[in-house]
């Protein structure tokens, strides 16, 4: 397949291109103007293509025509800055307006890709304390969820050039180097780890694999369209997952951090991120026979630091 990816730099993205480019795909990324691209890996296939996207002015190089595929995981990062009106307005702008420039794009070609892969959040659910979420949940009503609905609108609107889009609401994706893995893990390695806030809020997790394996299953399962959350089958809450990392990382998981502090370290962010609790499972993947490689966190967690390299 031809496969356009934008968000090519990221965690997820570049996990995709890699893979995908290894398994014989043509990968094409959509730069923006001015983005530095990582060299390629000594195990990298030759160096992969890339297209000028540019969401301020609405050009998108015509060389993307053609492509079977998008799969759009761009947007600025959510953990990586204080939550300031300025960085809120970037946050709206990287996702739901870009993501409208592209459709845009996307529209005046002849030929415009016939899928139409999006990323999304669980940030959707909001603050949901121990109720059980499948896609048919409805949205919070927070600053995250209410940007993430926006979001899912404007990917949506791939449907109106002909495409099957499959919108993908991300839980915590863990790996050991990016995402927020490293961030949790530094306390433990410290011997300073231990609960946030309460410890009952639910976290929903994912491991890289299956976030590229959910997303290699969306190209070629042509049943899957819509929403379709992108977690594994079995959320914990927080003193769960801490625990479960203190034992795998062999340190003590015996400090909490207090949610208080937590606010006036990182205000509105520290909410809607640390201390909110989303129950989420995986319903629609599961019913069209998604099989994770890592449904359990213990072996996930097992699996990312036991790596060498």
């Amino acid at each position: 397949m031809r496969i356009l990816v934008s968000g090519s730099t990221g965690l997820v993205g570049s996990a995709v291109a890699d893979l995908f480019a290894h398994q014989g795909h043509e990968i094409i990324r959509l730069i923006r103007p001015g983005t530095v691209l990582p060299r390629e890996q000594p195990t990298s296939p030759a160096e992969l293509k890339h297209v000028v996207w540019n969401p301020g002015t609405g050009v998108l190089d015509s060389r993307a025509e053609g492509a079977d595929a998008l799969i759009h995981l761009a947007g600025a990062s959510i953990a990586g800055h204080r939550w300031t009106q300025a960085w809120k307005r970037e946050l709206r702008e990287s996702r739901v307006a870009a993501t409208r420039s592209l459709i845009a794009s996307l529209r005046q070609f002849r030929q415009p890709p016939r899928i139409f892969i999006a990323a999304s959040a669980i940030g959707f659910y909001g603050n949901r304390g121990d109720e059980e979420l499948t896609e048919s949940g409805p949205a919070g009503s927070d600053f995250l969820a209410q940007l993430t609905a926006d979001w899912e609108a404007e990917s949506s609107r791939a449907s109106e050039f002909g495409a099957r889009v499959v919108v993908l609401r991300f839980g915590i994706v863990l790996a050991r180097r990016g995402g927020a893995l490293p961030r949790i893990a530094l306390p433990f390695r410290l011997g300073l780890g231990g609960k946030i806030g309460s410890g009952r809020q639910w976290m929903s997790w994912i491991a890289l694999e299956d976030i590229v394996g959910i997303i290699r299953f969306s190209l070629e399962a042509n049943l899957l369209s819509g929403v379709a959350n992108a977690v594994a089958p079995a959320p914990v809450q927080n003193a769960e997952f801490t625990a479960t990392l203190g034992r795998v990382l062999h340190r003590p998981a015996i400090l909490p951090a207090p949610g208080f502090a937590l606010r006036m370290a990182l205000g509105e962010m520290a909410d809607s991120l640390l201390l909110v609790s989303q129950r989420v499972y995986p319903e629609k993947l599961q019913r069209l026979g998604f099989r994770f490689l890592y449904p359990e966190l213990q072996p996930a967690l097992a699996a990312i630091f036991n790596r060498t390299g």
